[in-house]
């Protein structure tokens, strides 16, 4: 919605979006078809567009009203001299294979387009052509139609007509939105010392249109006092929709908590969807989502319209109202979700959501010129989970298993890729190397290998095997990642000891500074904060996580007493990989000494399992009278959720833990239910031949690989997970760091200013 002439509402929709709205119809199919890449895409835009003849017009900007909507667009081709609009449509094999409500789709847009570019040029009738470019053989189909401009006039006014129903609903919620945003009130009596600092800084950056990192101590309200300063703004910033993005399911429930407590008991105007993952939405596992095996696929598009309509007349869309919205309109739960999100003020969902390569919030962003108030909740976790997103790794293993399911015509393709493999691993003598760039030759041969599966998929009436389609999809992202190689990645290969075949190797892109490719995504917002409990030192995270230079730093000083936490060192204790057999008996008694010093609950973080296990049974054998309880490998929900019950009120005992794991952050035991945790690590990564050259990329790139490898990522564990300790102004606590570098200066520096630090020699 955007305003007029003599405020008359406006409601400005991209083509795209009008036709998928009010074109599509018939059954939802996710089936594998090898559609080109969007690089692909876009060079065959350019492939069909260079053959055009002189005076043809590509990249045409159009607009067109109807009413109150206003409709805009930009199609991909004109030719004058034969009065000819055309829309291209890059894709593999014969297009006959497209399927027909996706090609119902592509004509309504061309025909949108038509009627835009009659009124404009003042035509009489226009041909169209509907021109599907094969990127294997180059070859164009053109399928082509007469329109009168009458005729077109008439299909955009019924579209328009269509969904200015909906707009119009649309434009009467966006009022009420406003006015309900404007009137919000906090809803406590008063925001805490601290979490108004945070609130003030969110409103003013948001104001300003900057980003801004806030560093603040848990426990202050971090999430809702982010929250309510972004909807405050949002009226005067012309925001349509804030992000909320969150690591862990438990940033999810937080979120969707401070909307509830937002939202209150009275009539509210502010949609908030929860997005989920695939697997946990889907009603039917295992099965393809395809109306000859899902039920909740066949006939989706017919039906989307009235399950869309029932879910947004409630305010709070979590995944259990969207489940029984969209069984009770037999479509999927999943697609019905991501449909919700482009109606929905608020969208609380997971990082890859939108900093993802291919994230769907981010698209619908860009496709809908969104603007955008974006919220990063315990952003210190973006680091590495962006640097997973931007790496690619090719295992030998996943190569052989395609080949051992490959039809033979992909024979020969795979056994080239095999081949430059070996070359590959035949020149490397070490275990581990790391290289400057990515071999041209090999990612060529790979580029071939994708497209001869994807050309041999177009074929067959069934999808590639699983092995297959995993080699797949893991080199088109290996591809991309080579495509995108800079300073900002590594590329490294890895190789089993005295092997002499590909087998056992790992190729890897390995992005060390994914702020390379993060600042674009914070450049398509508004404003934007980032926000944790451990975001020092800001320039580490400002460059790794690509944030404008001029993003705002702001530091919560903690509301909390000194006097709430005791912090002790245990400095005649080295929890170094070659001492730690010799720790563990110093490990075990500083834990009892305390534990009966002061009975009660505590949690005990180590670097790992192993670790954990060695002094846990010591523990055992020594001090059988004190409770205690373990984090185990690949623990499920449920056991974490045990693990978690046995922190109740009035109990006691030792949590036994792994920094950095499920119960180091995101997790609150207020109260008596943890009064202390023993933190038996530095948390720094492992020393490694990959840390060894990241150490090496980092310190090139910053002047600081030691710091930016090792030390700052690991004291922000060993900080988050003493976080746990104090949650409210009542709480009291001990925090007992146990490794002797606790007592260097540099180390002591970048601890929490408040604590209280104990003399050493106590312990």
């Amino acid at each position: 919605m955007r305003s007029g002439a003599r405020s008359v509402p406006r409601y400005s929709v991209a083509v795209r979006s009008l036709c998928e709205f009010t074109a599509r119809s018939g059954d939802l199919s996710v089936r594998f078809t090898p559609a080109p890449s969007a690089e692909q895409g876009i060079a065959g835009h350019r492939r069909v567009g260079g053959r055009r003849g002189p005076g043809y017009i590509r990249e045409l900007a159009l607009q067109g009203t109807y009413q109150t909507l206003i409709v805009r667009g930009r199609a991909d081709g004109y030719d004058p001299q034969r009065n000819l609009l055309e829309e291209y449509k890059t894709h593999r094999g014969d297009p006959a294979r497209v399927p027909e409500n996706q090609r119902a789709l592509h004509w309504a847009q061309l025909k949108i387009y038509g009627a835009m570019l009659c009124v404009e040029r003042g035509l009489g009738q226009i041909d169209l052509s509907l021109v599907y470019f094969d990127i294997q053989s180059e070859r164009e189909t053109c399928l082509t139609e007469h329109c009168s401009a009458q005729q077109l006039t008439r299909y955009f006014e019924d579209h328009c007509e269509r969904f200015l129903v909906w707009a119009t609903l649309e434009m009467a919620h966006r009022e009420r939105r406003e006015r309900f945003l404007s009137e919000l009130r906090f809803p406590h009596e008063s925001l805490r010392s601290g979490q108004r600092q945070v609130a003030e800084a969110v409103y003013r950056s948001a104001l300003a249109g900057q980003t801004v990192m806030v560093q603040a101590p848990t426990g202050i309200g971090k999430t809702i006092g982010t929250l309510f300063p972004q909807l405050k703004a949002a009226p005067r910033r012309r925001l349509d929709k804030i992000f909320f993005l969150v690591a862990k399911t438990s940033g999810r429930d937080l979120a969707l908590g401070a909307v509830r407590q937002l939202l209150g008991d009275g009539p509210a105007a502010l949609r908030t969807i929860e997005l989920v993952a695939k697997d946990a939405a889907c009603s039917y596992p295992g099965r393809a989502c395809e109306a000859d095996s899902c039920p909740l696929a066949k006939g989706f598009y017919d039906r989307l319209a009235a399950a869309r309509a029932a879910a947004l007349d409630s305010m709070l869309l979590d995944r259990d109202l969207v489940r029984s919205v969209a069984l009770a309109h037999q479509v999927c739960p999943y697609y019905l979700t991501q449909e919700l999100a482009r109606w929905c003020d608020v969208v609380v969902g997971d990082y890859h959501y939108f900093f993802d390569t291919h994230a769907m919030l981010h698209a619908l962003t860009q496709q809908n010129q969104w603007r955008v108030g974006l919220l990063v909740d315990e952003a210190h976790n973006l680091l590495g989970r962006a640097r997973g997103m931007y790496s690619a790794s090719l295992e030998s293993a996943a190569l052989d298993a395609a080949l051992q399911a490959a039809p033979p015509p992909l024979e020969k393709p795979l056994r080239d890729v095999q081949r430059a493999w070996h070359s590959i691993h035949s020149a490397q003598v070490e275990d581990y190397a790391a290289y400057a760039e990515v071999p041209a030759q090999f990612v060529m041969l790979l580029q071939r290998v994708t497209a001869a599966i994807a050309d041999d998929a177009a074929l067959r009436a069934s999808p590639p095997d699983d092995a297959l389609l995993r080699f797949f999809f893991d080199t088109l992202h290996f591809c991309r990642m080579a495509e995108a190689f800079g300073a900002h990645s590594l590329f490294d290969v890895t190789q089993q000891t005295d092997c002499s075949t590909p087998r056992g190797s790992t190729l890897c892109i390995r992005c060390v500074n994914p702020g390379a490719f993060l600042s674009a995504r914070f450049g398509a917002v508004v404003t934007a904060t980032v926000f944790s409990a451990t975001l020092a030192p800001a320039d580490f995270y400002r460059q790794l996580l690509g944030l404008p230079d001029a993003t705002r730093w702001v530091n919560v000083a903690s509301p909390f007493d000194e006097r709430q936490l005791e912090v002790r060192i245990a400095p005649r204790i080295s929890t170094r990989y070659h001492d730690r057999p010799r720790s563990y008996g110093p490990i075990v008694n500083v834990i009892a000494d305390q534990y009966r010093a002061d009975p009660g609950n505590y949690l005990a973080f180590f670097s790992s399992f192993d670790y954990l296990q060695a002094v846990l049974q010591l523990f055992k054998r020594r001090f059988p009278g004190i409770p205690a309880c373990e984090q185990t490998r690949d623990m499920a929900a449920p056991d974490r959720a045990a693990f978690l019950a046995r922190f109740a009120p009035g109990s006691r005992g030792v949590g036994f833990a792994v920094l950095g794991g499920a119960f180091a952050e995101g997790i609150d035991l207020p109260g008596d239910r943890l009064i202390g945790v023993f933190i038996a690590t530095l948390g720094l990564p492992q020393v490694n031949d990959i840390n060894t050259e990241m150490q090496r990329r980092m310190q090139t790139l910053f002047g600081c690989g030691y710091e930016y490898t090792y030390l700052y990522p690991g004291l922000q564990k060993v900080v988050q997970a003493a976080g746990r300790v104090i949650r409210s102004p009542t709480d009291r606590g001990t925090v007992v760091l146990i490794d002797d570098r606790y007592s260097a200066a540099r180390v002591r520096r970048l601890l929490p200013e408040w604590w209280r630090m104990a003399s050493p020699t106590r312990l």
